[in-house]
């Protein structure tokens, strides 16, 4: 367990606004990876404004993209439901990693924080922690940055949509894989994260190859996500 009982866990609008420009790089590569979606969701017939509206609101990348595959005249939503959590899954990780200092910020600011988690923002606020230093800042700056340029990039998707009948001729389908290769080659390197992307990535290609078609995100995630859970479980015991 980590020990928080510094004052790690406060920050103030410097600390927010420095977050939000060390995100800023980032951000503007999550705007092409937002057009994308707005381009994506515009070709499978949502509204303009439910797809500004789904950005806004709900801000999780690889759901949205998942959401447009089940997409329809009959929205199945029992599936739409546990694609969205299981793919989100990880944000408990995500909690459980922080709680240590977020548990010290009232319930109000704690759960706002978190609204705009996600994988950059929280590991960059996680490496600034283990190096004894505040991270709350950066995790709500970092994240506000990161929620913005969705937005935005989903905006521009919706305006120009019409215009690209052929994303991937573009590559613009390859967005989203890139955006995520980026964040594991620039992330830690240990023999635990080698283990744990090892296992994700076999268990995907396994579901990729005998389970129906869109499963193989779903159990990649949990298959990671699993051997963390373990690997963490057995340095706890030792």
């Amino acid at each position: 367990m980590f020990e928080a009982d510094t004052n790690l866990h406060e920050f103030d609008r410097r600390m927010v606004w420095t977050g939000f420009r060390q995100l800023v790089p980032l951000a503007l590569f999550v705007t092409l990876f937002g057009a994308a979606f707005g381009l994506a969701a515009v070709q499978a017939g949502l509204a303009d404004s439910i797809i500004i509206a789904m950005s806004t609101l709900v801000f999780a990348g690889a759901s949205q993209f998942a959401t447009l595959e089940l997409w329809g005249p009959q929205v199945p939503l029992f599936t739409l439901v546990i694609t969205v959590f299981a793919i989100n899954a990880r944000h408990l990780l995500m909690g459980a990693t922080l709680y240590p200092w977020l548990r010290q910020l009232p319930p109000g600011k704690r759960y706002a924080v978190m609204l705009v988690a996600s994988d950059a923002n929280w590991a960059m606020s996680l490496q600034a922690f283990n190096r004894g230093k505040p991270g709350i800042g950066l995790l709500l700056g970092g994240g506000i940055a990161l929620w913005s340029f969705w937005v935005v990039g989903t905006w521009l998707g919706v305006q120009f949509g019409g215009a690209i009948q052929e994303p991937r001729q573009l590559g613009l389908d390859m967005v989203m894989g890139c955006f995520l290769l980026a964040m594991v080659v620039g992330g830690e390197k240990n023999l635990r994260t080698l283990a744990i992307w090892s296992v994700a990535a076999c268990a995907s290609l396994l579901a990729y190859r005998y389970l129906p078609e869109n499963t193989h995100v779903v159990v990649g995630a949990l298959a990671g996500g699993g051997a963390g859970l373990l690997w963490a479980e057995k340095t706890n015991e030792r």
